[in-house]
């Protein structure tokens, strides 16, 4: 491992290895030699963590499991890390910026043209789909490139529709490649992994955990310069979404949905709340163009 690049992928492999800590360990010593010269009390000091974490590293650094892992990972070449010349600039601009991103499919896409995050609940109202079709079909033939989670529902239909209409989308995953989840569409992430994007900033390894999913909302909005919510309810993910979106400088629209639904109560709130109210395509495209 003679370069930090090498050496943070090998790091991130590491089991219950952070982004913090990592983050922290960059601080100390941004080559990232420290975990591999360091005793344990000296990481313990240096680190500010536990005896038992510190031990945990000095037992996986030289871990003959986790260099096949990276001797995998590099001979695959799907990885972008920090260090890259080609990280996404938009990501570097965001509070907590991934370190690592793995990709499976199309790598050229990590640099989106008209990049546009859609997003909304899992479980959509019939007039949703109808709704967003009028919405993004224009903006896909227009070129935008649709980000979204690959969650059911919302995001789903977001995919679909660009892959349908010959367009451009990017799934960001809140696990690892071999614990794909939600697992109800299958084909449609087997069509994503081979002709469009798939990125997660967790190792293949690592099954999906509850926490994993607000971490890659943030990813999501970061990759695009606006945010479009379909439906979203008052309580739930996708104002999380928003908020991060918000956070990081990006525009955010809002679809107005039917009075009185629960899927709408959410979008009100954003457009009462200074969100752009899209009626058609039009008023996302003006902004762009």
């Amino acid at each position: 491992m003679n370069n930090r690049r090498t050496r943070l992928i090998a790091l991130h492999q590491i089991p219950g290895m952070s982004r913090s800590l990592l983050k922290r360990i960059g601080k100390a010593d941004s080559d990232l030699l420290l975990p591999y010269r360091a005793d344990a009390e000296e990481l313990v000091h240096m680190l500010g963590i536990s005896p038992v974490r510190a031990a945990g590293i000095i037992h996986h650094r030289n871990d003959p499991n986790i260099m096949k892992k990276l001797d995998k990972i590099l001979q695959h070449g799907r990885v972008v890390t920090w260090f890259d010349r080609h990280y996404p600039p938009l990501l570097r601009t965001i509070p907590d910026p991934p370190l690592i991103l793995y990709l499976q499919g199309d790598a050229s896409l990590l640099h989106p043209f008209r990049p546009l995050s859609v997003i909304g609940t899992r479980k959509p109202s019939k007039y949703a789909y109808p709704a967003m079709t009028s919405v993004l079909v224009p903006l896909i033939d227009k070129g935008f490139t649709i980000i979204s989670g690959m969650a059911k529902g919302i995001d789903q239909y977001a995919h679909q529709l660009a892959v349908e209409n010959k367009g451009r989308t990017i799934a960001v995953l809140g696990s690892g490649f071999h614990h794909v989840y939600p697992r109800n569409n299958e084909s449609l992430y087997r069509t994503l992994a081979e002709n469009q994007l798939v990125i997660s900033e967790y190792p293949p390894d690592q099954p999906p955990k509850k926490y994993h999913f607000p971490e890659r909302n943030r990813i999501i909005s970061g990759l695009s310069t606006a945010t479009f919510v379909v439906e979203a309810r008052l309580r739930s993910g996708t104002l999380i979404t928003v908020d991060q979106a918000l956070e990081q400088g990006r525009d955010v629209y809002a679809l107005p949905g039917p009075a009185g639904s629960q899927t709408s109560e959410g979008c009100h709130r954003m457009i009462n709340d200074g969100a752009k109210l899209v009626h058609t395509y039009e008023d996302i495209w003006e902004d762009w163009e």
